[in-house]
C-alpha cells in the first residue's frame, strides 16, 4: 500500500507540475543580420608553404527555437575563403580569394541567465562559389622569368582554374548572446568552418589529390525576436 501511494504520490506531482513547466517556456521565433571577418587557408595535399588570408563575411540568420534550450537556425552568408602564399623572408606576395555564398543550417544550443547566454552552433553548409580574386606582385603566370623566385617551392597552385563552385562541409561556432530586452539582443560569436568539396581538379593525373577550404570567421550580430 505504501509503494501504491507513493506512485500515486508521483503522478499527481507530475501532472501538476507539467502544465506550469510547459507554460514558462514560450517558443519563439528570431531574424537577424551579422557581420565580422575571416582568416581561412586552404588543405592541400600535398600541402603548401602558405598563411591565413584576410576577408570578410556578412549575412542574415533565422532562428526557431521550440525547446528550453535547443533549436534551428539558418543562414544566408556571403563569405570570403582562400590563402595567401607565405614567402617568409623573401619579397613577394601572393593571395587568393573566392567569394561564396553560403547557407548553414545549424542545430543552435543556448543556456545561462536571461541576460547573458553562452551560444554553441554546429552543422552542415553548402555554398557557391560567385566571385574570385588574385592579388601579386610578380607575374605568377611566368615564373621562370621572375628573379629570385624559388625554384622548389609548388606554383600550380597559382594558376590552377576552379573545378568546383559549389562547396559544403561542416561548421561550428561558440560565443555569447547579451539580451538587451525581450524583443532585442547582441551576439558575439566565432566560427570554424571544414569544407569537404575540392575547389582545384583531383583526379590521380592532378597536381593536388585535395584542396578545401577552411576558415575561422569572427562575427559580431543583431537579433529581434518576432514571436
Amino acid at each position: 500500500m505504501k509503494t501504491l501511494r507513493l506512485l500515486l504520490s508521483l503522478v499527481i506531482a507530475l501532472a501538476t507540475c507539467t502544465p506550469v513547466a510547459a507554460e514558462h517556456y514560450k517558443p519563439h521565433i528570431s531574424v537577424g543580420a551579422h557581420g565580422g571577418a575571416t582568416m581561412s587557408m586552404m588543405a592541400f595535399s600535398p600541402g603548401i608553404k602558405q598563411s591565413f588570408s584576410q576577408g570578410l563575411t556578412m549575412g542574415a540568420s533565422f532562428t526557431y527555437a521550440e525547446e528550453r534550450h535547443v533549436g534551428l537556425r539558418a543562414e544566408l552568408n556571403l563569405v570570403q575563403r582562400g590563402w595567401a602564399e607565405n614567402y617568409e623572408d623573401l619579397p613577394f606576395q601572393y593571395s587568393r580569394k573566392f567569394t561564396y555564398i553560403s547557407v548553414p543550417m545549424l542545430t543552435h544550443i543556448f543556456f545561462g541567465s536571461r541576460k547573458i547566454k553562452c551560444i554553441f552552433n554546429l552543422g552542415p553548409e553548402v555554398s557557391y562559389m560567385i566571385g574570385k580574386s588574385i592579388s601579386s606582385n610578380f607575374d605568377y603566370r611566368n615564373i621562370g622569368s621572375v628573379e629570385g623566385y624559388p625554384s622548389s617551392r609548388h606554383t600550380d597552385q597559382l594558376t590552377l582554374d576552379v573545378a568546383n563552385r559549389f562547396d559544403y562541409g561542416i561548421t561550428a561556432g561558440a560565443g555569447a548572446e547579451y539580451v538587451i530586452n525581450r524583443r532585442n539582443s547582441i551576439q558575439l560569436e566565432i566560427r570554424y568552418y571544414f569544407g569537404i568539396g575540392n575547389v582545384f581538379p583531383s583526379q590521380r593525373t592532378d597536381t593536388f589529390h585535395g584542396s578545401r577550404c577552411m576558415d575561422l570567421a569572427l562575427t559580431l550580430g543583431y537579433k529581434f525576436r518576432l514571436k
